[in-house]
């Protein structure tokens, strides 16, 4: 059956994931871990076969996705879609800091994430529509082809809800860890998924300064 797969992956650690800071659109480079799950990841995928690599803008997901270009002697394709949520105000925080500084809305994105407007920033609705347009856009363009999409943990969370059929409302419900694959499988009537959440390839990094799912 003719369909385009898609290895979807999150970008490798940053030093604002390993101290639990919000992160959005303030572009923060990998850490060393993250280099390490970059070069992991681009492994992995070295058993497949990756006709091309689109990618976030901002600088952790492109030094994600380069040692993946590299290896199937690729370009690096920046889609402006795909770049992570605007958290406005909360950029640059902890989870402390924001709790104590936006309480009621703080609550309200442990409970209903899919209702809250960031202030000077976006909801996740907005996300899901730029990024999985963006996604759309880059599957009509690569028909039966095997792609690579390196974006981030929020973009990820609301796309893999997109292909199942899911409202934002189960944001909480879908893990997106640094480094992770996933592969979307995408026939002309629907999206399959086929893995979600894949860190098997990062086992040989040390556990070290390592966070689940922020």
């Amino acid at each position: 059956m003719a369909m385009t797969e898609v290895f979807l992956v999150r970008h490798g650690q940053t030093e604002w994931n390993a101290q639990l800071l919000f992160r959005g659109r303030k572009d923060i480079p990998l850490n060393e871990r993250g280099r390490g799950e970059a070069r992991a990841i681009a492994e992995a995928l070295s058993e497949r076969s990756i006709d091309a690599v689109y990618t976030s803008p901002l600088t952790r997901a492109v030094e994600t996705a380069r040692p993946i270009a590299t290896v199937f002697e690729l370009e690096v394709q920046t889609v402006q879609g795909l770049i992570d949520i605007s958290y406005g105000a909360w950029e640059g925080l902890t989870h402390g800091e924001a709790r104590k500084r936006y309480p009621d809305q703080y609550d309200q994105w442990e409970k209903r994430p899919d209702l809250v407007s960031f202030p000077r920033g976006e909801t996740l609705d907005s996300v899901k529509e730029r990024s999985f347009g963006a996604f759309r856009d880059i599957v009509h363009g690569n028909a039966n082809k095997a792609i690579a999409i390196i974006s981030h943990r929020v973009v990820n969370k609301v796309l893999l809800c997109a292909v199942l059929g899911l409202s934002n409302a189960h944001f909480w419900e879908i893990r997106q860890d640094t480094g992770c694959i996933n592969i979307v499988e995408c026939l002309p009537d629907r999206f399959v998924l086929s893995v979600m959440n894949d860190t098997c390839h990062l086992k040989g990094l040390s556990d070290d300064g390592a966070e689940i799912d922020f």
